[in-house]
């Protein structure tokens, strides 16, 4: 074998020297060169943006850029079923190759929930509590009524739902609202001919209030205590909240059940 000569502190130098550059570059290369080649290797993989594509898309568009995925199911309304609404990580991300990548898709059928009670809730607490529910606001209608946008009805497809009553999460929810005083004009009902306590039930029916009562003789072919006279007028537009006058034939006076009593003798 041969030998290194060291008989001078020069060589010991020069040979310390030699064998500290070759751990130096074994040392860099390791690190810079080995590791990034086997462990790093595909870290410039990018993210690309998934949303809005379809599941069924969604394995060959990864596998061609060596990632995976995980699908996990919601549902969104107004989103096209197995349609991409988020992802993890995020577009533009640099990733390692064969990384898993995890999106949300929205689901074919909506989950059913409870319908909640809208009815004598304002317009705007309504919104609100179907927004909180996962319902939306359909249509709106107005009809005359003193509590003004306040919930009068609610109804889906057409039709009053109840309180309680399932329904698809996403489902749009028309809304019947009370137009409020002032505004609405609609012809008065009548009420001539109908005793005092029918013609109140009548007109507070309507949203209308009944305003003074004003006892009059009866004339010919006129019933006791029934409406012989109104105002405003049958036919005549009011609107909610409007007072009504009426004008009432005498009530029929009760027999005593004395009348065919003789007197004693």
């Amino acid at each position: 074998m041969a030998k290194i000569s060291t008989q001078s502190r020069t060589d010991l130098f020069i040979h310390i020297g030699i064998i500290v550059s070759l751990l130096l570059v074994l040392f860099l290369g390791f690190f810079f060169v080995y590791l990034p080649f086997t462990t790093n290797h595909g870290e410039a993989v990018t993210i690309p943006d998934l949303k809005k594509k379809n599941v069924a898309d969604l394995e060959e568009f990864l596998e061609s850029r060596d990632l995976r995925y995980e699908v996990d199911c919601t549902f969104v309304a107004n989103v096209p079923p197995l349609t991409i609404i988020s992802q993890y990580p995020l577009p533009g991300a640099k990733v390692k190759e064969g990384r898993k990548i995890y999106v949300t898709v929205s689901s074919r059928t909506a989950p059913l929930i409870k319908m909640p009670k809208l009815t004598d809730m304002t317009h705007r607490s309504a919104q609100m509590l179907l927004k909180s529910v996962g319902l939306e606001e359909g249509n709106i209608s107005y009809v005359p009524d003193m509590a003004q946008n306040a919930v009068l009805r609610q109804m889906y497809n057409g039709k009053e739902i109840l309180p309680g009553q399932a329904i698809p999460k996403g489902s749009k929810i028309d809304l019947e609202l009370g137009e409020g005083l002032g505004t609405a004009q609609f012809e008065a009902p009548s009420v001539l001919g109908l005793p005092l306590d029918e013609a109140k039930i009548a007109l507070i029916g309507a949203g209308l209030k009944v305003g003074q009562q004003m006892e009059i003789p009866a004339e010919e072919g006129q019933a006791a205590g029934t409406v012989v006279r109104q105002n405003p007028d049958a036919g005549n537009n009011v609107r909610i909240g409007d007072v009504i006058d009426l004008w009432i034939t005498p009530q029929a006076v009760e027999s005593t059940g004395n009348e065919n009593i003789l007197p004693e003798q």
